[in-house]
């Protein structure tokens, strides 16, 4: 294990602050779709693709992030990650149409680093509090979340959309001064640390099993995110009340964080916590669809439900492996396969939308996909080990 002397208050901090990166400059652009549709002219197609362009970012770049930190350390990458993350954000805000897709691309890119080598970095440095301090960081990516969900629509309505997406760069900025520190005397990669490529990985059924749980609690998470204020306004909310549900969404996703990482600590295994998030899952897209005008319940039980299956999925990936480098490996199998499901869903159901005039058919889809992975839940769950 490697640690700085002295350095753990500041590594917790550049952890919680990278993890607020992780989200809330891709989840702030949903609530302004109509807006940006209506601005720019685009059809549905290529507003799904605003959405899709991040996912496909993380699922393509994840198999080679353990690469990067291989070669340049895990913290220069995860800093190149930050860096990439703020320039992004400024790309997506000025004002050529291209610009708005390059920089979402390039955010997503940032993201995926980010993703992929944080839970190595806890796995190298927190050995002994993998499921606790994936908690604290999932907690973080969600309040970021949520303050950005309900902040990003009195911002557009203040100054329009592109400033109010600007308004972001906020958070790798705070990030970057602070993880700059970290740099100063981290020693350049050593033989010894590398992160080699481990092909057994990907022929491991538990490998599989973790990384589908991720991949299908990501991709109702995704769908949701990406279409709940157009679901919610098909079922008469105005854009303010459906962007503050957003930001509800957003904030329960916060929630398990609270609790469920030191509670995992004390299980033998993690089937019963899997199978209890993705229920809850199942039953809030049940109620979006019967009972739309419960929104606020349906929308804080789905934050709570996919936010603990996103925290069961990365403590998955600590738990079920036996060092950083293995956990990186099983974290970028994870993610890419993860991602290229979840980059899939808000397009497919954008175009089943348009297909059907109806939000109904994409709703009890997704409820199917929470079940499926209630099951593998039951699988990645158990005390085993790669």
């Amino acid at each position: 294990m490697y640690r700085r002397a002295g350095s753990g208050a500041v590594l917790l901090l550049g952890i919680l602050l990278i993890a607020a990166n992780l989200r809330a400059p891709f989840t702030a652009l949903p609530p302004l779709l109509d807006a940006i549709q209506a601005d720019l002219g685009l059809g549905t197609l290529a507003v799904g693709a605003l959405t899709t362009l991040p996912l496909l970012a993380f699922a393509l770049l994840s198999p080679f992030s353990a690469r990067l930190a291989r070669v340049h350390g895990l913290e220069r990458s995860l800093f190149g990650a930050l860096a990439a993350i703020a320039l992004g954000i400024v790309l997506r805000s000025a004002p050529a149409t291209w610009c708005l897709y390059l920089g979402t691309g390039i955010i997503g890119l940032g993201i995926a680093v980010g993703n992929v080598l944080l839970p190595s970095l806890v796995k190298r440095d927190f050995p002994r509090h993998v499921a606790a301090l994936t908690g604290a960081y999932a907690l973080a990516m969600g309040v970021a979340a949520a303050l950005g969900s309900v902040a990003v629509v009195p911002l557009a309505e203040a100054g329009g959309w592109r400033p109010a997406l600007l308004a972001f760069v906020l958070l790798p900025a705070a990030a970057l001064a602070l993880w700059a520190r970290q740099l100063a005397d981290c020693p350049a990669p050593a033989t010894g640390t590398a992160v080699p490529h481990d092909g057994t990985v990907w022929r491991s059924a538990l490998a599989w099993q973790v990384t589908l749980f991720l991949g299908l609690n990501s991709t109702i998470y995704y769908v949701v995110v990406g279409w709940l204020p157009s679901i919610l306004a098909a079922a008469g909310m105005s854009p303010a009340r459906a962007a503050s549900l957003h930001g509800v969404l957003q904030l329960a996703t916060a929630v398990p964080g609270l609790l469920l990482g030191p509670l995992l600590q004390r299980m033998n295994d993690q089937r019963l916590a899997a199978v209890a998030a993705c229920m809850c899952s199942a039953i809030a897209l049940l109620g979006l669809w019967a009972a739309p005008q419960w929104a606020l319940a349906w929308a804080t039980l789905f934050g709570i439900g996919t936010g603990a299956g996103i925290i069961l999925g990365l403590s998955f990936i600590g738990l079920r492996t036996g060092n950083a480098q293995q956990a990186a490996t099983l974290s970028g199998m994870a993610q890419c396969v993860g991602y290229l499901l979840a980059s899939a869903g808000p397009m497919a159901v954008g175009a089943l939308h348009d297909a059907l005039g109806s939000w109904s058919v994409a709703l009890l889809l997704c409820t199917g996909l929470a079940l499926l992975t209630a099951l593998l839940g039951v699988l990645a769950g158990r005390d085993r080990s790669l």
